[in-house]
């Protein structure tokens, strides 16, 4: 009798985790589906909420006695284009710099001016080869040049350099000139964090 008692319950342990890996396995199953779903509808949802804001914008106008614009752009919609020749590169260019914004193209960090306002224009993007992985081979005297609703800008490279993640204040934000700065986390290969930045110092050319 015994015997027969140890036999059921060993049995019974056997089932019971069994049905435990079993449930732990439909849980898993059903967490990795629902994960992916609810990713790419959050995905989706911010994609079409770019796309929507892009076609509801005005047009952008530039003021050029006041040098400022008439109305700016929502947060988080492209309103221009930035264009390297020197490293084939051509980017749209989003009002922000989120993770979200930034994985459209170049972020225009929201504290700084925009092209035409003779101030600092500061715009970022990922070190990944859609972006700006060759920002480290531009050279001194490259054009860069920005497209949007109210003209044409050109600036000039007149310097390089790489900047530690606290360094602020060579990103500055200031009106006296019209500087661009663009900037990538450095160095541009390698996974992990990255303390430093690879920055491209360019002036408004004379048009």
């Amino acid at each position: 009798m015994q015997d027969n008692f140890l036999k059921i319950r060993k049995a019974t342990i056997i089932s019971i985790i069994v049905a435990l890996l079993f449930s732990a396995i439909i849980v898993l199953t059903i967490k990795i589906t629902a994960g992916e779903k609810i990713s790419t509808a959050i995905s989706l949802i911010n994609k079409m909420s770019v796309e929507s804001a892009e076609r509801s914008r005005e047009k952008l106008v530039l003021n050029s006695e006041k040098k400022r614009l008439e109305k700016y752009p929502t947060y988080g919609t492209k309103y221009g284009q930035l264009e390297i020749d020197s490293i084939n590169l051509s980017l749209p260019i989003y009002l922000g710099d989120t993770v979200e914004i930034l994985s459209y193209g170049v972020g225009h960090y929201a504290g700084s001016y925009f092209p035409g306002e003779g101030g600092s224009i500061i715009y970022a993007a990922h070190n990944t080869p859609k972006f700006f992985r060759n920002l480290p081979t531009v050279k001194v005297g490259d054009t860069i040049k920005i497209t949007t609703d109210y003209g044409e800008f050109h600036y000039k490279v007149y310097e390089t350099q790489v900047i530690h993640q606290s360094e602020s204040e060579k990103l500055p934000v200031q009106d006296v000139e019209e500087i661009l700065m663009l900037y990538t986390c450095y160095p541009v290969t390698g996974i992990g964090h990255k303390s430093h930045r690879f920055v491209v110092y360019a002036e408004l050319m004379e048009e």
